[in-house]
């Protein structure tokens, strides 16, 4: 497989330096790409980085995944309008161990071939590295004026943030070139991968080679990803989309994927997966057939969820997320663990009962109405649904208008899914 080329018709490079595909075809070529440690779960705008190494490995080449232990002090002032917290060591090693664990999903790291990925940990060369030492042997190559014409810097030092930046961060470049020159030395790492805020970053690197070793290296981007709508990638109203179950369940991941956009899911399932071009066409032409069947969102989402979870939350979530549309659900309602069960009722109305309600055997026509729960705007409105068959209780349909509350209807023990018509679904609690 060719990197480059795999790469290109997957639109995943944004700029490559002349050279680099000269230089990957003379054989295993090692490149990394740098990862900030600064929380301990990569969310899915780490992803295409992580696809970039997966499809280098693929190719026949070595990747390196960096963790910026000591880079992730200071913080990337790329894209930034301000300065970030700065976090201790030990929050960073943890940080690092479950990074690992995430990146082993997508790369080998533990097979005795030659390619055999690599995590490497900055922190590792700079925590006995002198200051003194380092501006001696390090800065005295780059100047001032060199660092001062990157776009990163400009950006914060002409007006746009009121706060402009400290030496920390504008050191920031120089550490990381120092990264590559350090993996150069060590790891013959000959190329870098990265994001394509990272290009002026990425090329000090490639400079402070030259300039020490005489040496030539190479640097590819890719695109910042983005929404057709203009919106931000992987941000969802409760935030950041998650690798780790703790953050994101595997359904919600799921879920995320399942409800792109079809331009978004005929862009993202190139990025995304590994699927080959032939299948990939052949998704796009079942989509142009049929859009309502939605192919390419559902291959998308069960191919990346299965990636980065397993193939059984993979289809635990398929699962989940056909219940609340299949009228005959009731056994699986009633099996669902309670996370999940939550997880699937996230944005359903809800409301909150107490127990005594449900134990006094209260009729499902006062519980369904003001003041305890607003169902239904009037028990006569409660009763045509009834008679007209379209109320159900945990997906079984309740044919008898004085029918009553009881515990068998609680799921997980304390809940109660409503069904008003075809589409209007409410959550009771009991608490």
């Amino acid at each position: 497989m060719d990197f480059i080329e795999e790469l290109t018709w997957r639109g995943m490079i944004h700029s490559i330096m002349p050279g680099t595909e000269e230089e990957l075809k003379k054989g295993m070529a090692t490149a990394y790409l740098g990862i900030d440690p600064t929380a301990d779960s990569l969310h899915i705008g780490h992803l295409v980085g992580v696809m970039m190494l997966k499809h280098f490995q693929r190719s026949g080449h070595k990747p390196l995944a960096l963790v910026g232990g000591a880079t992730g002090m200071i913080g990337d002032p790329s894209m930034k309008s301000q300065e970030r917290k700065l976090i201790d060591e030990v929050t960073l090693r943890h940080n690092q161990e479950c990074i690992k664990k995430q990146l082993a999903k997508f790369l080998d790291f533990d097979s005795d071939a030659p390619n055999a990925a690599e995590l490497v940990n900055n922190y590792d060369w700079m925590k006995d590295y002198g200051f003194l030492n380092f501006i001696r042997d390090i800065g005295k190559h780059i100047t001032v004026n060199y660092m001062m014409a990157k776009d990163s810097v400009k950006k914060r030092l002409s007006g746009e943030s009121q706060q402009g930046m400290s030496f920390t961060e504008f050191s920031y470049q120089l550490l990381q070139g120092y990264d590559y020159l350090y993996l150069y030395r060590n790891k013959n790492c000959r190329l870098q991968l990265g994001g394509s805020d990272q290009w002026g970053n990425i090329t000090t690197g490639t400079e402070l080679i030259r300039r020490t070793e005489g040496g030539e290296a190479f640097a590819l981007t890719c695109p910042l990803i983005t929404k057709a709508d203009g919106g931000k990638f992987g941000k969802t109203e409760s935030g950041n989309v998650w690798l780790d179950r703790r953050y994101t369940s595997p359904y919600k991941f799921y879920q995320f994927w399942l409800n792109v956009s079809d331009a978004d899911a005929e862009k993202y399932i190139k990025i995304f997966t590994t699927l080959t071009r032939e299948e990939i066409e052949d998704l796009v032409a079942q989509q142009a057939a049929d859009p309502g069947q939605r192919p390419l969102q559902k291959r998308l989402a069960r191919e990346i969820t299965t990636m980065v979870h397993s193939e059984e939350d993979c289809n635990s979530a398929i699962e989940a997320s056909q219940i609340l549309f299949n009228p005959k659900a009731t056994q699986q309602l009633r099996e669902l663990p309670e996370e999940l069960f939550l997880d699937i009722m996230d944005g359903v109305p809800q409301f909150e009962v107490s127990r005594e309600v449900i134990d006094n055997g209260t009729r499902l026509a006062d519980l369904l109405t003001a003041p305890i729960a607003a169902v239904f705007p009037s028990k006569g409105e409660y009763r045509k649904m009834v008679q007209g068959g379209g109320l159900s209780i945990n997906k079984e349909k309740i044919t008898d208008v004085d029918a009553v509350a009881s515990a068998d209807m609680l799921l997980n023990g304390k809940y109660i899914l409503v069904q008003r018509g075809k589409k209007n679904m409410f959550l009771i609690k009991v608490a």
